[in-house]
């Protein structure tokens, strides 16, 4: 009989992500859903919001028409209740274990720990980027968790990976100023055209790891789309002292 537990690890390893299907139901999902609602209106921070990105389509700056979208509800382990529960969750860190964390996964509250909140109208398309440009760890092995909070598809803007881009060391000049993938070279056209939609239903989880290459687009539906992200590490691989990585302290994931 196959183990469930050493496909996942396997196709962690090789594809750099993992969706779990329906890790938390419905009802979980639509009462985070309200708790995060009740600080988007009226908005309560800290947040991001679409002006402070750059990213292609968002406004110029935040005194602009839609300036004042918020794309990230900041420091959500600290502000929801449900999501707190779920980051460090039993459930959760066995699987952080399978996908290669150690015995002691640990939740970053530096790095991601966020609420993102996708607009339709003035949402920005996300670039081909790696989350692991910004950060400063000992070792560039940290795993992200993406729980949707409602249904995820091409039309709202969901996920899109390279799988097994995780794995490739590319020359610096494949990359722009900011750490995006150069799409107008021909050798990352043909890596961009391996990439897949990642279609998620409320409640489902997609794993994937920091050196992946991922992206997304605008959210072209009338709803907003709310996605839980946190960022987790071993415990023998240390944020670098007087970095952004070290500024708060990881939490144990049980």
């Amino acid at each position: 009989m196959n183990d469930p537990v050493r496909i996942s690890q396997n196709t962690f390893e090789s594809d750099g992500f993992l969706v779990v299907r329906g890790l938390r139901n419905r009802t979980f999902c639509s009462r985070a859903r309200a708790e995060v609602c009740e600080q988007l209106e009226p908005l309560l921070g800290p947040a991001e919001f679409e002006a402070d990105v750059g990213y292609p389509g968002a406004p110029k700056g935040r005194a602009e028409e839609g300036g004042m979208t918020p794309r990230r509800l900041l420091s959500a382990y600290a502000r929801f209740s449900r999501l707190r529960g779920l980051a460090v969750a039993e459930d959760v860190g066995e699987l952080l274990r399978g996908l290669g964390l150690g015995e002691q996964p640990m939740l970053s509250q530096g790095h991601h720990n966020c609420v993102m909140t996708k607009h339709p109208g003035y949402s920005s398309a996300t670039l081909w980027h790696q989350d692991v440009r910004y950060w400063r760890f000992d070792r560039p092995e940290l795993v992200s968790m993406w729980l949707a909070l409602g249904d995820e598809n091409v039309k709202n803007g969901a996920l899109r990976v390279i799988p097994g881009s995780h794995l490739l060391s590319l020359d610096r000049g494949r990359l722009d100023a900011e750490l995006f993938l150069r799409p107008e070279l021909e050798e990352n056209k043909v890596l961009i055209r391996e990439a897949v939609p990642v279609e998620l239903a409320a409640g489902d989880v997609l794993f994937f790891h920091s050196r992946l290459f991922h992206a997304a687009g605008k959210n072209r539906s009338s709803d907003v789309k709310l996605s839980a992200v946190f960022t987790y590490h071993a415990a023998d691989n240390l944020p670098i002292p007087e970095t952004r990585s070290a500024i708060y302290p990881s939490i144990p994931v049980r």
